[in-house]
């Protein structure tokens, strides 16, 4: 599938034309395409004038960033130690089983794409999930069916 890059002119056009805009370039990039095409990171080094190789090294260095396709919704799992004592592993298991994917993976309607990440910081409420910006906290297995339905 090829990227309308109509608005890429304009996400790089409302930040200084200044190095030390990279990352904001960046992550407006990625809020509209859900990842960094290779051709916005191209054109990003070419009109921020930086080395191409600086572009990838900030992009791959910053978790936040992916180069890789993503699915509208991101569901990220914490399997940090609170969530993963209170059964993430469970959870996880029931994401891969409804979505046929595993973490990093993007499901073949670009709907839904899975991570497990170490945490998110809620770990009072574990298990937490992730969906999009949207937090669950107490995530039971049980529930995994009524939140991929929301997506």
């Amino acid at each position: 599938m090829k990227h309308d890059f109509s608005k890429l002119q304009e996400i790089i056009d409302a930040h200084p034309k200044d190095p030390r805009s990279l990352i904001m370039v960046l992550q407006d990039i990625q809020k509209e395409y859900n990842y960094l095409p290779c051709e916005a990171l191209e054109k990003t080094a070419e009109e921020l004038d930086v080395p191409l190789s600086k572009v990838f090294s900030v992009s791959t260095f910053y978790n936040a960033f992916s180069l890789n396709k993503r699915g509208k919704n991101i569901i990220r799992i914490c399997v940090g130690t609170a969530c993963h004592i209170r059964g993430a592993r469970m959870i996880q298991d029931q994401f891969e089983e409804l979505l046929k994917i595993k973490p990093g993976e993007t499901t073949r309607d670009e709907k839904f794409t899975l991570e497990a990440v170490a945490c998110v910081g809620a770990c009072a409420m574990a298990p937490v999930v992730l969906i999009n910006d949207e937090c669950h906290v107490q995530v039971a297995p049980n529930r995994v069916k009524k939140l991929v339905a929301k997506g």
